[in-house]
């Protein structure tokens, strides 16, 4: 039997890691956003219909370690001493929550949690807008910025949409 993999909630996080090993910078940001435990597969920019936000707390209490989990991430990583690293992802949702909403990705160097947040809330937004012809009900994002440090170690910035089904 086949079933449909079509999550019911949504949760949001970000993290930051840093290590001198670029994998393992990324695996410290994991730890940071508190979803170091799962495999995580990316996924493209739906939030589907009926699709519940809940609190990275109440999401995580439905998740087991080892579980494959489906998540729409931003993703940026550099070693260059004073290289400021931004990630975000931004969310429109939809009028009527029986049609689907967008997830929008977006990183950046050089530019600060606030505008990369902003921009990625207006990708979403404009992704509905295109598909709908009428404004989202609501965008937000969830930014997350870093500086990586004078020792040249690698920095990993991430901010996730982790879906559970």
């Amino acid at each position: 039997m086949i079933t449909k993999l079509i999550p019911r909630k949504v949760f949001f996080t970000s993290g930051v890691g840093l290590h001198s090993e670029k994998l393992e910078s990324f695996e410290v940001s994991l730890r940071d956003a508190g979803i170091e435990k799962f495999n995580l597969v990316t996924v493209s920019s739906i939030l589907p219909p009926n699709c519940e936000i809940v609190t990275k707390e109440e999401g995580l209490k439905e998740l087991s370690p080892g579980e494959v989990v489906f998540c729409v991430m931003s993703r940026i990583s550099s070693n260059e001493p004073g290289k400021t690293l931004s990630t975000s992802v931004g969310c429109a949702l939809p009028r009527d929550i029986s049609k689907h909403g967008y997830i929008s990705e977006y990183h950046a160097y050089e530019e600060n949690a606030q505008d990369v947040g902003e921009h990625a809330k207006k990708l979403a937004g404009s992704m509905y807008s295109t598909w709908t012809n009428e404004a989202p009900l609501k965008t937000f994002s969830i930014p997350r910025s870093s500086s990586v440090q004078e020792s040249g170690d690698w920095m990993t910035v991430i901010s996730a949409a982790v879906f559970i089904i």
